[in-house]
């Protein structure tokens, strides 16, 4: 299927998109126009699997969502799904889907790295976290993101560029002021998230001049499937609506002279209501959770400028 003007369908690729941000982002996708293929180890719904967040209890209950409703959103919005079952620490499953899709639609125009890490060690604390769990976690939420960017890019440089969006995290830039399980957060989650953090940077430094962009897009508290089924006993719940991350992307996609091209990070939920996506949705509530944010990079900046006006060099 082409647009309206005969051309090649725009194609995107979105990771754990059974439920949640990926869901909701693959729909706000193919409202604008892309073909969509999405990734996750859901396929049907009722599939049973761990999802405690949690070394302490077992939680395999099944979780609302999966690819195959996914993708009938997909394709009520007129575009075409392709569903590519894959697991994130199985990065042979990632060339799987990858190759794939290149080989039903030949191309990925766009690559959403929403899935991470699902299981305990969560919300563990360090002492009580096996090194197999820290490891998964790198494994799940850092390594996969940079087997799908190697996957992709050589295909998005050969067609003259390509978009790649990172779903980030506070914790990526903060410290929890609490234990995990008591307001804070486990260290995979949060040494994961911050790894991943960097990887939108590097891809600019080594290929923007290839027409390939490349972003952080942080949701902030999200309400999602699991964090109403798993997290309220760890004192988290409500949150946004999921469409406050698609809108946002979508917008990013349709809108790409006015996002900065230079790896940056883009709140969700601010541009969201500043934009005025949801105008049902009454905007972002304050953060309240036990979170202090890094400023070493805003203070490093503040430094070297004073430096540089010491020695009369512009910044």
């Amino acid at each position: 299927m082409g647009d309206e003007r005969g051309q090649e369908p725009k194609v995107a690729m979105v990771t754990g998109a059974s439920r949640g941000i990926g869901k909701a982002t693959a729909r706000w996708l193919a409202q604008s126009g892309y073909d969509v293929a999405i990734t996750a180890r859901t396929v049907h719904e009722g599939e049973a699997r761990e999802h405690s967040s949690t070394l302490k209890a077992s939680n395999t209950k099944p979780l609302p969502g999966s690819l195959s409703v996914t993708a009938s959103l997909i394709e009520a919005e007129g575009r075409r799904a392709l569903m590519v079952p894959a697991d994130l620490v199985d990065f042979a499953s990632l060339g799987a889907a990858v190759a794939r899709v290149e080989e039903r639609w030949g191309r990925i125009d766009v690559l959403v790295n929403n899935g991470r890490y699902i299981g305990p060690g969560h919300m563990d604390l360090m002492l009580e976290t096996p090194i197999d769990l820290l490891d998964k976690q790198l494994q799940a939420n850092v390594l996969a993101i940079i087997v799908l960017c190697k996957l992709v890019l050589p295909g998005m440089i050969a067609r003259g560029g390509g978009t790649i969006i990172n779903i980030t995290s506070g914790s990526a830039y903060a410290d929890p002021t609490q234990p995990a399980g008591q307001g804070g957060w486990g260290l995979g989650y949060g040494i994961s998230k911050a790894a991943m953090h960097r990887i939108a940077g590097f891809l600019m430094a080594e290929h923007g001049r290839d027409s390939i962009r490349a972003y952080n897009v942080q949701p902030n508290l999200i309400a999602t499937e699991r964090i109403a089924a798993d997290m309220g006993e760890f004192g988290i719940v409500g949150g946004a609506p999921a469409d406050v991350v698609g809108a946002v992307i979508a917008w990013m996609l349709d809108h790409p002279d006015e996002v900065p091209d230079d790896g940056s990070t883009i709140e969700a939920q601010y541009l969201c209501h500043q934009l005025g996506l949801l105008p049902e949705w009454e905007g972002p509530e304050p953060n309240e959770a036990p979170i202090r944010y890094d400023v070493a990079g805003a203070e490093a900046v503040r430094i070297e400028d004073e430096i540089r006006a010491r020695a009369g060099r512009a910044g």
